[in-house]
């Protein structure tokens, strides 16, 4: 009786167990991301990181592992962020060009938005560690693929400037909405998420988008 009686509870043992591994699993991740926001990621330990998480040490590596584990899953909730894809298939499906600008300039606004913390965590790191470097070079090739696909998109409408390849193209909405594009307006020189977004998408509609043909 005993026996079955255990064995009826231990999936709910087993939830409660999962449940408060994710939960520290959790409160180590918000730890680290703001102390490598307040100190660097360089300067920043795993005991360090137990502690304001409050956990200890090997629970840190058992839930996350090291630093750069750490590193990698902060950043990839960036990448795996849903604005992405529902980005992308809106300027797939677009049928005016300016239109098609704007939803980029937003969807990447938003992305940046939510993860500027470790976006300029993650330059601050490149400096230090190899690894980290080349995640960064991954993360923005990938980040320039999907700018190509607005590019694209205006060849498809035809609404490309005279002479502008694709190619060309993207570099210059890597240069609009790249990175540094956000982390120069918002975080450096205080402008508000909705100015940088907009005047981004004022100056990509300018510089790619060709001028409409009389008649």
């Amino acid at each position: 009786m005993s026996a079955h009686t255990g064995g009826g509870r231990r999936p709910y043992r087993n939830d409660r167990r999962a449940e408060a591994a994710a939960g520290t699993r959790a409160a180590i991740l918000d730890a680290a991301l703001r102390l490598f926001v307040a100190h660097g990621y360089a300067k920043v330990t795993i005991g360090d990181i137990a502690r304001k998480a409050g956990t200890a040490v090997p629970t840190v590596y058992a839930s996350t592992g090291g630093k750069s584990a750490i590193l990698n899953i902060l950043v990839n909730r960036g990448v795996d962020d849903p604005v992405v894809e529902r980005t992308l298939e809106a300027v797939r499906t677009a049928t005016d060009a300016s239109a098609a600008v704007a939803t980029m300039a937003h969807g990447v606004r938003l992305d940046n938005e939510r993860h500027l913390d470790i976006v300029q965590v993650m330059i601050t790191a490149a400096a230090v560690e190899e690894q980290v470097e080349e995640h960064l070079r991954h993360v923005s090739a990938a980040y320039r693929q999907a700018l190509g696909v607005l590019a694209e998109r205006l060849a498809e409408l035809g609404a490309l400037r005279p002479g502008l390849s694709t190619e060309r193209a993207t570099d210059m909405l890597w240069f609009l909405f790249g990175l540094p594009s956000w982390r120069l307006f918002v975080a450096e020189h205080g402008w508000s998420w909705d100015e940088t977004e907009q005047w981004l998408a004022e100056q990509a509609v300018a510089a790619l988008v060709a001028e409409p043909r009389d008649g």
